[in-house]
């Protein structure tokens, strides 16, 4: 299953401890266990699981001022109401595709779990999203967005150079790997063995995969290892790999500025960060000649289909330079 991530026109989910005390107690007590069971059977990260938990808050918040007051109450028609008051609020149409699978979700769980007797959600449809294809380099691109920056001229801020080592480390795993930023801050020290060129890699579901990475990728990781970590590591960096200024495990956050920094430097490239250097590596792969089940293992995807858009993009790529150069095109 995808990552789940907010989206910049959804209208905020009430949440938290003031949001779950105003819902009727057989849906709160739903709710926490719906949460415990994605948390706990399900593995979900906690950034899945807050999405979760928002979604369905705003939907028994629905359910409450339509005087319902259990989830065995819910049924199709509240639902469809639910979603269609979310569009009139300008969600978008991935907003509410993601709502109704979080609806989806949990009314089969609830049937499962004796909270409910029928699946009202079995019948719900939502509009697809309309799906883009993703923005990545070149490959031309890609040489010059992981080449090491210039020494800053007198007159400009130094940088730490500690920093530079850890930036390059960055950006040569994200890609060398295809690896999400979650993955990437989650590294430890001993996930790498640089003698084969491998990463253990912990991904959704907290599913294990080990990944080759390049000797540029090996190059950038051991000097961070020899000459940057050092520096900053203290007693709470504890076995991260990769590290913040301060010494503790690097932030997703920290990681996304990064790469966004570095390849702004660069004159000429598109503002892409961690993902698009993960949807780079794979349209390079497949255009390289990698096969599509080779791709999926390496990216951690569960299913074949959600790798598949990686050869529409190689295709969109090849129908462009076919434009550009036949004569006859």
């Amino acid at each position: 299953m995808a990552e789940r991530s907010a989206v910049a026109d959804d209208p905020p989910a009430a949440e938290g401890p003031a949001a779950l005390a105003a819902l009727p107690a057989a849906f709160a007590a739903a709710l926490d266990e719906f949460v415990d069971y994605l948390r706990l059977q399900q593995n979900r990260s906690p950034h899945t699981v807050r999405a979760y938990r928002g979604d369905l808050t705003s939907l028994f918040e629905h359910a409450a001022r339509a005087q319902l007051t259990s989830p065995d109450q819910l049924d199709l028609k509240i639902l469809r109401s639910w979603l269609a008051k979310l569009s009139t609020m300008g969600a978008s149409r991935a907003t509410l595709a993601r709502r109704a699978s979080s609806a989806r979700t949990f009314t089969a769980w609830a049937v499962r779990r004796g909270y409910a007797t029928a699946d009202p959600g079995a019948r719900l449809a939502a509009a697809r999203p309309s799906r883009h294809l993703p923005t990545v380099l070149r490959q031309d691109e890609a040489h010059r967005a992981m080449q090491p920056p210039a020494a800053a001229a007198p007159a400009e801020p130094a940088v730490d150079d500690t920093e530079l080592l850890r930036d390059q480390a960055v950006l040569e795993l994200l890609y060398a790997g295809a690896l999400r930023v979650s993955e990437l801050c989650g590294l430890d020290v001993d996930d790498l063995d640089l003698s084969r060129r491998t990463v253990r890699v912990l991904g959704k579901g907290r599913k294990e995969r080990v990944v080759p990475i390049g000797i540029p990728a090996v190059t950038a990781t051991g000097r961070w290892l020899a000459d940057g970590r050092p520096r900053w590591v203290t007693p709470a960096s504890g076995p991260a790999l990769l590290l913040g200024a301060r010494g503790r495990r690097l932030d997703p956050r920290t990681a996304r500025r990064s790469v966004h920094r570095r390849l702004a430097a660069v004159p000429g490239l598109p503002d892409l960060g961690p993902h698009g250097l993960r949807h780079t590596a794979a349209t390079h792969l497949l255009e390289g000649g990698a096969d599509l089940r080779s791709v999926q293992e390496l990216l951690g995807h569960a299913t074949l289909a959600t790798t598949q858009i990686y050869t529409h993009v190689s295709i969109e790529r090849l129908r462009a330079s076919y434009e550009r150069a036949h004569p006859r095109a």
